[in-house]
């Protein structure tokens, strides 16, 4: 998937040193740029929106995210990172969000690319277990993909067009786009 405007443009995505782990490095900087492409659908003005009294507001989910991508990747895989008082920007808007979870990302692609397959495999505590970090970084792309498919249905609510993350969307599609919604296109080989 081919993005307008990426927030992390493929090019700027390290090679890893350990070859066979290159793709988690470009499932990052994707799960990122999609990321980014949700929060662009948001104003200042939704920070507060949350369609139900026990659901997150836009703006909780938001400093969630940079929060606990900052945990996952300090403290469970070893990155190097801000203290938790940088993390947040000085001004809640989403383009400021947006701004920082790539500020964040950036030399975390760098350090994961550093990092040699022996790294990723050995196991490091996670809460009260321990865990192989690939497990731990899939586990963070899990929880980021969540908040993200939260937040598009935040938009739906509001009315507002929903950008592609995987694939075509009833606001968005492209040429050669080709959703599976048929017995016939799911058996296509």
């Amino acid at each position: 998937m081919k993005y307008e405007h990426p927030a992390i443009p493929e090019a700027s995505v390290p090679l890893s040193v350990a070859p066979e782990f290159q793709h988690l490095l470009d499932t990052y900087a994707g799960e990122t740029n999609k990321v980014a492409a949700v929060w662009s659908a948001f104003t200042a003005a939704d920070l507060d929106y949350r369609p139900h009294p026990r659901a997150a507001t836009v703006g909780e989910i938001l400093k969630h995210q940079l929060l606990s991508e900052r945990r996952f990747f300090g403290e469970f895989l070893g990155t190097p990172e801000p203290p938790p008082a940088e993390i947040l920007p000085a001004i809640m808007r989403p383009e400021a969000c947006i701004t920082r979870l790539v500020e964040l990302a950036a030399p975390r692609l760098i350090f994961c690319a550093r990092r040699p397959a022996a790294w990723w495999h050995s196991r490091v505590p996670f809460f009260d277990v321990e865990r192989e970090r690939i497990w731990i970084f899939w586990r963070r792309i899990l929880h980021t993909a969540h908040h993200r498919t939260q937040l598009t249905v935040y938009l739906r609510l509001l009315d507002r067009q929903v950008p592609s993350t995987y694939g075509p969307t009833a606001d968005v599609t492209w040429q050669g786009a080709d959703p599976t919604h048929t017995v016939e296109a799911a058996g296509r080989q």
